[in-house]
């Protein structure tokens, strides 16, 4: 593995998975992670570079303020409000915003 991205669901891991190379590691939390997952996805993360991807809603901000304490350096990846979260952001517009993350290497064709 060589980065991980951590979404809020199962479904955003799915859609992000489908779009990314293996190497990629796609993390969730599962809703709003409490103590103990936000613990387990340190430890799953391990040193490798960690990129936040929620959803443009008051949870997905409530879940961002939370991993943003636990990964003090991770970089911040946006979808447009208005969108139905990360799964149902259109794939240009990930693609767009994945790419503008650095993350251009890590991505299939489109």
């Amino acid at each position: 593995m060589d980065i991980v991205i951590i979404v809020e669901g199962k479904n955003d891991r799915s859609r992000l998975a489908r779009m990314t190379k293996p190497c990629v590691r796609i993390l969730t939390t599962m809703g709003t992670p409490g103590t103990e997952r936000l613990h387990r996805l340190r430890m799953e993360a391990g040193d490798l570079p960690v990129y936040l991807f929620t959803d443009n809603d008051a949870s997905g901000k409530k879940i961002r303020a939370l991993l943003r304490e636990a990964f003090p350096d991770a970089e911040q990846i946006y979808t447009r409000r208005g969108y139905a979260g990360v799964e149902g952001t259109p794939e240009e517009y990930l693609y767009q915003q994945l790419d503008k993350a650095g993350l251009g290497d890590y991505l299939l064709d489109p």
